[in-house]
């Protein structure tokens, strides 16, 4: 189907979804919000169902459930989530009429028991989850917890399709995406870097995070502006009975957290609350003492995360939230670079639950700000800085079996880029662009079998300027109970490009800037049509349930990058152009299989994936290639109300790719032109590379982790966890990279044994 007619057939698919939802109308709706008794927090995911009837719904994100079509009648409406109290409650639904009930759910139990609720039948029945990872603290804590903390970024690096490239400085590349190609959002806003330098540690506080959303690839219209894949993460609310919070420390980092209302939670759900959260890294002050085996001088890693939040609620359910953070992170490496970078941004947003509408109404307004700095052994820094604001607004209409979401993106973005390239040629750029979006997506379940979320983006970069309609489009077929087929496909964009190569294996500076005005010439030597970032992605899946505990799921994917940007690497002279057009492809394989019961939790994930790079020159892998990766996590929970937990962490991939040396020369630039004296100067040491990029491989990588939990009840809300863990059980000297010029082998960490106390209150 061409690119001319799939947007009309979207158009068309929406139209007639949203007319048999009007002409289906003359039922009602049950909807409101689920909340936990003991803190005022929304519960996700919670089943909510009417009994003896087919009617059903989950609640969101935010803990909203909406059931609608229900014909005029009494009913009970019966609210079920594992480790709390099933809840019953009478409904009289009136032919379009709006029923709000809230619901509060006591809990039984200790929490440790519940198991993860976030892939019920039913969801995974209703929903295309196409390359899909739904992830609860829980998830996150299962992981050994590495320096005694565990982080959402130690979580990632066991998901199906996500490539880690080091200990320390290394990134995540997702499904063959470089970094600059994945939206990280933090409660609607956008985060322009979440990791720092020591790869152990996102900016996100675990014990904060209500739920997190990891598109590998095939998402929907609602997100934009990035070529590979998304990172949604949503933090709860401060706690609306009573003051509460965390505090722990480890070698590594300590950590706080408080929470308590503004205003208390009563029984008509009104209510007002904070929550405040800082994480400070000392490592570099420990490790010398703690890990000097590892470098005499220590690590040479500090950082430090802030985040605040008051959130207020109505008795209708509405919320309003204000938020800001600041992140920071500083890096003395080796005595040879000096990397900085700090991040920060506030904002709101909202969620509207009218009481006499069949719309819910969503939004977020924030701005935020990134600047990083380098300065090496050269004295020549290298600098950048993005930031801008963010406007989304969207609307929810339910449908009979479905729902129909659309809205609007307005975002600003500034620019600043001062860079220096091997030959101390500076490349400066200070750019500002507004993007304009809109979009629509249908989702819709078809007799119980088939699912249908065909979706429309329409964006609009104003700075290049280029209208890009990027139709998606994603369906499942439910074969059976527990075996289901699903598809994706779709077109996506990018006006933002990054410094860093492809080509590059090591490279801590980061500079951000967009697409450039000026004609670009593309790999066949003609002026490229616009200068805007292209791919389209495929994904096909099955998933199986094996038996009640046991699920797997297997996916096949491919992404095209038609249009790449990068700075001119090889420019040797002023009026070389600045940038160069590459192209690219990524196609793999990813397999999971999880089992968890009670007691015991077990995660197999492998992806097996080949990742190239044309620019125009040559085919090459670029450095994250890596053709075979695995992850096991298996815990395990014994004791009196599960208070011990074991859990291991076991990694196995193959070498990445690198370039190899062919020698060494005295390397002088004829910046002078013929006035160069070439016999006095002082030259810079060149190195002669391999014809080939990426010709050579690195030894495979493979990494042990283990961790020990203990709970102490101490009180009714008091909790003291101690913990012990080790990284690198067996101390495998895994290579980072190569120092050409000093001719050394840098390693990724040796074995790191910690040790850390938590406790909530």
């Amino acid at each position: 189907m061409s690119r001319s007619i799939l947007p009309r057939w979207l158009f068309w698919a929406v139209l007639a979804l949203s007319m048999h939802g009007l002409a289906a109308a003359q039922g009602g709706i049950i909807r409101g919000v689920v909340y936990d008794k003991e803190d005022g927090e929304p519960l996700i995911y919670t089943n909510v169902v009417l009994l003896g009837t087919s009617w059903g719904a989950q609640t969101d994100e935010q803990g909203v459930y909406n059931i609608a079509n229900v014909p005029p009648g009494t009913y009970t409406l019966w609210c079920t989530q594992l480790g709390y109290d099933t809840v019953a409650v009478s409904v009289t639904v009136k032919a379009n009429s709006i029923v709000n009930q809230k619901i509060f759910l006591s809990r039984i139990g200790i929490q440790l028991e519940n198991i993860d609720v976030t892939a019920t039948k039913e969801e995974k029945q209703e929903e295309t989850q196409i390359s899909l990872t739904k992830i609860t603290t829980r998830d996150i804590e299962r992981i050994p917890a590495v320096g005694g903390t565990a982080d959402l970024a130690q979580y990632l690096q066991v998901l199906p399709g996500v490539i880690f490239t080091g200990d320390q400085g290394g990134e995540l590349y997702i499904r063959g995406g470089s970094p600059i190609q994945n939206k990280v959002l933090l409660d609607g806003m956008t985060i322009y870097n979440p990791f720092h330098s020591i790869g152990l540690f996102s900016v996100f506080e675990t014990d904060i995070i209500r739920s997190v959303n990891v598109f590998t690839g095939g998402f929907s219209a609602e997100y934009g502006n990035r070529l590979s894949a998304v990172l949604d993460v949503v933090t709860r609310d401060g706690n609306k009975k009573r003051f509460a919070g965390m505090a722990a420390a480890s070698p590594f980092v300590g950590r706080l957290v408080l929470e308590g209302p503004i205003k208390k939670q009563d029984e008509t759900g009104a209510a007002a609350s904070f929550l405040f959260t800082s994480k400070i890294s000392y490592l570099d002050q420990t490790s010398p003492v703690l890990y000097g085996y590892v470098d005499s001088a220590g690590l040479p890693y500090r950082f430090q995360d802030f985040y605040g939040k008051a959130s207020f609620y109505s008795a209708g359910g509405s919320k309003f939230s204000l938020f800001a953070f600041h992140f920071g992170d500083q890096v003395r490496y080796r005595q040879v670079s000096d990397y900085d970078w700090e991040e920060f941004g506030f904002g709101f947003n909202y969620n509207l639950v009218p009481l006499g509408s069949r719309v819910l109404i969503g939004g977020t307004f924030s701005y935020s700000d990134y600047a990083i700095q380098l300065t090496e052994a050269d004295d020549l820094p290298r600098e950048s800085s993005i930031g801008g604001f963010n406007l989304i607004n969207d609307f929810t209409y339910f449908i009979p079996n479905g729902e129909v979401k659309y809205g609007f993106d307005i975002s600003g973005v500034r620019t600043h880029l001062k860079f220096f390239n091997a030959l101390n040629l500076i490349i400066e750029q200070d750019d500002n662009t507004t993007e304009f979006a809109g979009y629509a997506l249908v989702r819709y379940v078809l007799r119980e079998k088939l699912v249908l979320e065909p979706s429309l983006r329409l964006q609009y970069y104003s700075s290049l300027p280029v209208f890009s309609p990027e139709p998606r489009l994603s369906l499942k077929y439910n074969v059976s109970d527990w075996l289901r087929v699903k598809w994706g496909a779709g077109l996506y964009s990018q006006n933002l490009i990054s410094t860093k190569s492809d080509q590059d294996v090591v490279n801590l500076f980061t500079g951000y800037l967009t697409s450039p005005q000026g004609q670009l010439l593309d790999l066949n030597g003609e002026i490229a049509s616009d200068n805007l970032q292209r791919a389209s992605q495929l994904v096909l899946g099955i998933e199986a349930d094996l038996n009640d505990y046991t699920n797997l799921t297997l996916e096949p994917y491919y992404k095209l990058f038609s249009r790449l940007i990068n700075l001119n690497r090889n420019k040797l002279f002023p009026t070389d152009p600045d940038y160069e057009i590459e192209e690219g492809k990524a196609y793999g394989v990813d397999v999971l299989l999880r089992y968890q019961q009670k007691r015991y939790y077990f995660w197999l994930a492998y992806s097996l994936g080949y990742v190239r790079r044309n620019n125009g020159e040559q085919e090459y892998p670029p450095h994250y290639d890596r053709r075979h990766n695995a992850n096991v996590v298996a815990a395990y929970n014994w004791g009196r109300e599960m208070s011990w937990e074991f859990a291991l962490r076991w990694n196995l991939g193959s070498g990445f790719p690198f370039t190899l040396t062919q020698g060494f020369y005295e390397q002088i630039n004829f910046l002078q032109g013929i006035n160069t004296d070439y016999l006095t100067a002082n030259g810079l040491l060149g190195i002669i590379y391999d014809d080939q990029l990426n010709r050579g491989r690195l030894p495979y990588y493979h990494r042990l982790d283990a961790s020990l939990k203990k709970s102490f009840s101490l009180g009714r809300f008091t909790r003291l966890e101690a913990n012990v863990s080790v990284i690198n059980v067996y101390n495998r000297p895994n290579v980072f990279y190569f120092d050409r010029v000093r001719y050394q082998r840098v390693d990724q960490l040796p074995i790191l044994p910690s040790a850390g106390l938590s406790l909530n209150f």
